[in-house]
């Protein structure tokens, strides 16, 4: 099970890198992309922190609206909240949300 972080909104998912000694995090759901490590637990959260609010920054600076997790669909709209919790659980079981779907869908019509 992955290991994931929570700010503002972004979950980042963190791996640990044995041959650099680091933590090493990705925010995912983005199309931009927002990496970060740490060699310590609370390096790694403030580096989480950082990226985040740097990646804020720099979209008002240069006026873009920031990516935001999660739309709302993938083919079809459901509720915003929904999709953030199968993408959630997809992850946590390290599957892509489509295959997470499918796998719904499966067990639905089975049942």
């Amino acid at each position: 099970m992955a290991s994931m972080l929570e700010y503002k909104g972004y979950h980042a998912t963190v791996d640990f890198d044995a041959e650099d000694n680091l933590f090493v995090g990705e925010v995912f759901g983005l199309s931009d992309s927002l990496n970060f490590h740490g060699a310590s637990v609370e390096e790694l959260n403030s580096m989480f922190h950082q990226s985040v609010d740097n990646y804020l920054s720099l979209c008002q600076k240069i006026g873009k609206n920031p990516d935001k997790e999660f739309k709302g669909s993938f083919n079809v709209r459901l509720p915003t909240n929904l999709h953030r919790q199968a993408a959630l659980a997809a992850k946590r079981r390290n599957l892509s949300l489509n295959q997470y779907v499918v796998q719904a869908i499966q067990k639905s019509i089975e049942a």
